[in-house]
């Protein structure tokens, strides 16, 4: 069987020449421009992610100013903090602040004794158990003195007792919980949050 386009009528012709071309350009879209629009499309999806990206790295750049004052600011605090909450646990250092207060107050320590320490996630009670000789007089002079001292120092279970023998400047045996606190080394650098109760 001879087919020849020649031998078709010009409308056959045109409508061969027509579904030719249509044949070419289906399979050239399947086989080149799909996979290309697929990629273009892929391409132009991490553009948009990279120019977001960009932007948030505009906007953070422009606030970095601001970011580096509030370090700044939150270093003096911390500094600050440090007079308050120490870093290292120092017995004898403590001994020595209470024994000025108590001094100052007229009060004789007649014990110093560490107890049980207590860990909490930023910093440690350090509790210390004392034991002191006055009058109430005095005691009010050392909890006001406590009170105002720049380092955090909590005092609780405070038992008073009236002496037997007494003199004008010693009617009571107390024994009270003094409660120091120190950051503990994962903490020195963080602050804020976990802050320890206020005396």
């Amino acid at each position: 069987m001879d087919i020849s386009l020649s031998k078709l009528p010009w409308w056959g012709q045109i409508a061969a020449f027509v579904l030719v071309c249509g044949g070419a350009v289906y399979g050239f879209y399947n086989f080149f421009v799909a996979d290309y629009n697929a990629e273009l499309s892929l391409k132009k999806t991490h553009l948009t992610s990279l120019r977001a990206d960009i932007n948030k790295g505009v906007a953070t750049a422009r606030r970095l100013p601001e970011f580096q004052a509030q370090v700044t600011d939150l270093e003096h605090r911390l500094e600050s903090l440090r007079n308050v909450l120490p870093e290292q646990k120092d017995v004898a250092d403590t001994l020595r602040r209470l024994q000025g207060l108590a001094t100052q107050s007229n009060l004789t320590l007649l014990r110093f004794t560490p107890t049980a320490q207590k860990a909490q996630p930023l910093y440690t009670e350090v509790p210390y158990q004392l034991i002191a000789d006055g009058s109430y007089h005095n005691l009010a002079l050392f909890f006001d003195r406590v009170s105002k001292f720049p380092r955090i120092i909590n005092v609780s279970d405070i038992s008073i007792a009236a002496k037997p023998a007494q003199s004008a400047t010693s009617t009571i045996t107390t024994t009270l919980i003094a409660t120091t606190f120190v950051l503990n080394d994962t903490a020195g650098g963080r602050g804020g949050r976990g802050a320890p109760p206020a005396r």
